[in-house]
């Protein structure tokens, strides 16, 4: 799927105003970039709306330039769920908060993109293929090393999408448990819901 003329426009302008809201961070302007090439390459793969992958991936981040403290006041203003202790989970507020923000930021923006950048960080029981690419392009976009990302990478285009998220997220939990971080307390049920469907 290549992307229209206006596409690659409306494109090239989300970047530009996220270069500038990330100006302070371009480490996190240059990962969010990778995502978003990254996720049009998986989209291409499993016939997934390539611009749709390709903007959730570059606006992904887009809160992710606030603090803890701001982002727990947007979460509570825009109504965000958050199971279990919301300060312990304060790190993984950037997805669902952005969420509601950028259908105000961006006029016409689909949901879907919406609800893929709400769920990159915990992912969800029914993740849909837009939500399942922008996740898997967040954990193997060019700027993350080690074995489990080229791991991950040779299975594009190789498993289902659905098993390549469901590997991308179990080495979530692993990278999690193994450094005896907060494991947000829906994660048991998403891995269990993923890993039931394998043993049909």
């Amino acid at each position: 799927m290549t992307l229209s003329d206006e596409q690659i426009a409306e494109l090239e302008a989300v970047r530009a105003k996220l270069e500038v809201r990330m100006v302070e961070k371009p480490r996190r302007y240059q990962h969010s970039v990778g995502v978003a090439k990254t996720a049009y390459e998986i989209a291409r793969a499993y016939d997934v709306d390539c611009f749709s992958a390709a903007l959730a991936g570059l606006l992904h981040d887009w809160d992710k330039v606030l603090d803890d403290h701001e982002l727990l006041v947007r979460a509570a203003q825009y109504g965000v769920r958050v199971a279990g202790s919301p300060s312990a989970a304060v790190g993984l507020l950037h997805g669902p908060v952005a969420s509601y923000e950028l259908l105000h930021i961006f006029e016409g923006i689909d949901a879907s993109v919406c609800q893929a950048v709400a769920r990159h960080t915990v992912g969800a029981v029914d993740m849909t293929p837009l939500d399942m690419v922008v996740f898997v392009a967040d954990a193997i976009e060019p700027g993350r090393h080690g074995d489990y990302a080229e791991r991950l990478r040779a299975m594009v285009g190789e498993s289902s999408l659905e098993e390549l998220f469901f590997q991308t997220f179990a080495q979530g939990l692993v990278y999690v448990i193994s450094g005896g971080r907060y494991l947000y307390p829906t994660a048991i049920d998403i891995y269990n819901a993923y890993a039931a469907k394998r043993t049909r």
